[in-house]
């Protein structure tokens, strides 16, 4: 399936904190996230609480340590939340 991509503010004001070199990394995981999100080297995963919160199924990818980025999809669409350490989870 092919995918369209959307990212709200709150992502892109989370990314630009984000220090260089884990800049970096984000970037060398988009391009696998935008031709699949569910690539097995993504480690896609739900996060249960806050699909609970949320009222719809929230995803994470782990990018590198402890950096996730958190998405849902609108039918075709994936929709970039945050990024950030497993902090996230808590919101």
């Amino acid at each position: 399936m092919k995918y369209r991509y959307r990212a709200v503010e709150r992502f892109w004001t989370s990314f630009y904190r984000l220090p260089p070199a884990q800049k970096e990394s984000a970037r060398k995981t988009w391009k696998i996230f935008k031709e699949d999100p569910f690539d097995p080297r993504l480690r896609t995963h739900k996060i249960q609480r806050l699909s609970a919160n949320y009222g719809r199924t929230i995803y994470a990818i782990e990018i590198e340590g402890d950096l996730r980025l958190l998405f849902y999809l609108d039918g075709e669409t994936v929709v970039s939340l945050i990024i950030g350490t497993h902090d996230l989870y808590k919101s």
